[in-house]
């Protein structure tokens, strides 16, 4: 064996007990080298001899493991290489010395490698193969029989087709077998044998063939098989066993099985096995003509296989007296996905009703319990025996209010109170309840900016769209064990429009909330639905996919906008751009409200409407208390037969319920605008006031008390109506 000067290589073809010898001894040496090293050869042994003694072995002992194993995995890797060019040659030279022409092809119809006999009848050239093959047959059909055997060997099935081509030793055209075949561990690889058919093959000697194939026939058979390759839904022909002879590649990819193990078997084999029965059952019948041609759904093997339609029409086989089925397959998994979305949105709705009407009755209760405790709070001061009996009442009654507004919140029927705040002091609040959420295993930050800007918002809401965003980034990060939540809060001044995903950001000024987490991430398919109604990654029952719906929803009624930045493994971050308030208005806007807060007395003729009584004796009580001459009416009718009397009392403020029977408040208001266009109106109303106010027009005259209400918000709400104009 000779090898070339100055080059190092491992002998692979070295004997066993020359390696282990080499190798040992490269341990020893190395041993030695370690010993050396560690300065115990020279003098006396020191007193701790038998420690470095056992260290310097057990650095010896690993030296030696890793030099030998070096050594045998390198003898491993040259033999294997050596092997794997001994067979890619043992491959070529077999090819080669082959008479008979054979073709290997790659997935892109490329020629991988042929022999000189293949050469020799095809004459490929720059030609793709099968193309250079065609053309060497007179038959017009030539090009459409090795184009389908082709597309059958890519699904794994192996096929064969006599065609005419010249012999290689006479020249005279004979019958030529063409087989194709899968090859097995190479997807999309094909094996081409050209071999001359025996002569029982052929009915008749072979000559050219006659003029009277006619070439459209050629092309509408490739027409075919390019419609029937590419259609949109899986089609599959049965034979009259309901054994699949034929599959497209949309139906092996739907019940991603390969052609091999489905062609010639049942049909059963493409369904959930507690499906198969009835799914035959059904296409027997068809076949039999004991059922007609309706469509029906099934489950496609997998977990989870797709749900999709079967439309089934029996066809004539090639022999007398066959029938077997054609089936189109259409899947029907985002459509029964759509209708799941859809009936749980009318689950939704209907719930929402429900609560909502709920609430309303609850309101009108309410309205009465806290106001007649305010009532009689006038009469039993602080010290009084019965105080703290009715505060108790009315602190019970207080908190079933909140309870009234969470379901009007659940029901999208939440009256909106939008007031000036700041946000410091909101997420100052929610700061406990925040971390009572989150857990122990989260750690929560807050940073704040400096001369943070003051928004107009409702507040309830904003609580609810921080807390949903902290929940949200609690289970992403709980997937990782724990992790960081912050919440920052800054400034942003726009000096012109930006555009950030589909949404444009006007200029201006803004307050912006950023909600960052250390979770899992969003994956970028996840991103762009992140905001749509029950779209949850999460499992089955773990959520209902409204979280961030709910956020998007609140953020942009308030007049702002909700961004989301991610990526997998590096968190989420939740961007809120909330318009900026002007402070002076603001001030303003508090100082008018203090003022009117010290004194509610006032003066002024009140029409009180109010269907039920609780409420309509409290109110007409609390106003009386307060200097105002109330008149009362029961319905709306008994309100316009007031006013429209002979001598009508004058009128400067009419309170009103929203729902009553028969006439309900906007349409007795304008009625009564007729006569009456300046009069001021108050609503009052447990429903929320988008309900009813597209019914009243440009009436800007007219305000809203949501119930329940105290005495005190009746008096200050009244005294703010008369007081202006």
């Amino acid at each position: 064996m000779s090898r070339r000067a100055g080059k190092f290589a491992l002998p692979t073809d070295m004997p066993p007990a020359r390696l282990v010898g080499g190798g040992l001894t490269l341990l020893v040496l190395a041993g030695v080298a370690g010993l050396l090293l560690m300065g115990r050869v020279e003098g006396p042994p020191p007193a701790e001899w038998p420690g470095g003694l056992r260290a310097g072995l057990l650095i010896w002992t690993f030296s030696a493991l890793l030099v030998f194993g070096g050594l045998v995995l390198g003898r491993m890797l040259l033999a294997g290489m050596a092997v794997t060019q001994a067979q890619r040659r043992l491959f070529s030279r077999t090819l080669e010395a082959s008479p008979l022409p054979q073709l290997l092809m790659g997935p892109d119809e490329r020629a991988v490698a042929y022999n000189p006999a293949f050469r020799d009848l095809a004459r490929p050239g720059t030609t793709p193969p099968l193309t250079a093959l065609a053309g060497r047959s007179p038959s017009p059909t030539a090009g459409v029989e090795l184009t389908r055997l082709a597309a059958a060997a890519a699904r794994g099935m192996a096929g064969e087709v006599t065609l005419p081509f010249p012999d290689a030793a006479s020249g005279q055209l004979a019958p030529h077998r063409v087989s194709a075949r899968p090859v097995e561990g190479f997807a999309g690889h094909i094996l081409w044998l050209v071999h001359l058919a025996p002569p029982s093959a052929v009915s008749a000697p072979v000559s050219p063939p006659p003029p009277a194939i006619d070439p459209a026939l050629a092309q509408l058979e490739r027409r075919f098989q390019r419609l029937f390759d590419y259609a949109p839904i899986g089609i599959v022909l049965l034979d009259a066993e309901l054994r699949v002879t034929e599959c497209n590649d949309t139906m092996l990819a739907l019940a991603g099985i390969p052609m091999a193990e489905v062609a010639g078997r049942s049909v059963g084999l493409l369904f959930q096995r507690e499906k198969r029965a009835d799914a035959q059952a059904r296409l027997l019948a068809l076949r039999d003509g004991r059922d007609g041609e309706v469509p029906f759904e099934v489950q496609l093997r997998g977990a989870p296989g797709p749900v999709v339609q079967v439309y089934a029409r029996p066809v004539e086989g090639e022999e007398a007296g066959d029938c077997g089925l054609v089936l189109h397959i259409v899947d029907m998994t985002r459509q029964k996905s759509l209708e799941a979305q859809f009936v749980q949105s009318q689950k939704m709705q209907a719930i929402g009703q429900l609560a909502g009407g709920v609430a309303h009755d609850f309101n009108n209760l309410l309205t009465a319990m806290i106001g007649f405790c305010d009532l009689l709070l006038l009469r039993h001061k602080p010290g009084d025996t019965s105080f703290t009996d009715i505060m108790q009442i009315k602190q019970n009654a207080n908190r079933a209010a909140n309870l009234v507004r969470q379901l009007l919140a659940f029901s999208r029927q939440q009256t909106l109170q939008p007031r000036v705040l700041s946000v410091t002091d909101v997420l100052a609040e929610l700061s406990n309840l925040l971390r009572r959420l989150i857990g122990e295993n989260i750690e929560l930050r807050m940073l704040h900016g400096r001369d943070l800007g003051l928004v107009k918002v409702d507040q309830g809401q904003l609580e609810q769209v921080i807390i949903n965003l902290c929940v949200n980034a609690r289970d992403a990060m709980q997937a990782v064990g724990g992790g960081k939540l912050t919440i920052v809060t800054s400034n942003l001044a726009l000096g012109e429009p930006v555009r950030r995903a589909a949404d444009l950001v006007p200029a201006g000024d803004y307050v912006v909330i950023e909600v960052l987490d250390t979770g899992i991430g969003i994956p970028p398919e996840n991103l762009e639905r992140i905001f749509e109604p029950f779209f949850s990654t999460k499992e089955v029952g773990s959520g209902t996919g409204l979280g961030l719906s709910t956020v998007y929803g609140i953020v942009r009624q308030t007049g702002g906008f909700v961004f989301v930045d991610s990526a997998p493994g590096d968190g989420a971050k939740f961007s809120i751009y909330l318009p900026r308030f002007n402070e002076a208005d603001a001030t303003v806007s508090a100082e008018k409200q203090e003022r009117g807060s010290s004194d509610l007395t006032g003066m002024g003729s009140i029409l009180l409407v109010e269907d039920e009584d609780a409420v309509r004796i409290f109110a007409a009580r609390a106003l009386r208390n307060k200097g105002y001459h109330v008149i009362e009416a029961k319905c709306g009718e008994a309100a316009l037969e007031l006013l429209s009397a002979d001598n009508p009392p004058a009128v400067d403020l009419i309170v009103t319920d929203v729902v009553m029977p028969q006439m309900d408040g906007p349409t007795m208001i304008r009625t009564v605008r007729e006569t009456m266009p300046d009069v001021k109106v108050i609503f009052i109303s447990g429903y929320a006031e988008e309900r009813f106010r597209s019914t009243l027009g440009n009436d800007e005259k007219a305000e809203f008390l949501p119930k329940p209400f105290s005495l005190k918000q009746l008096a200050a709400k009244v005294k703010e109506v008369m007081e202006v104009g």
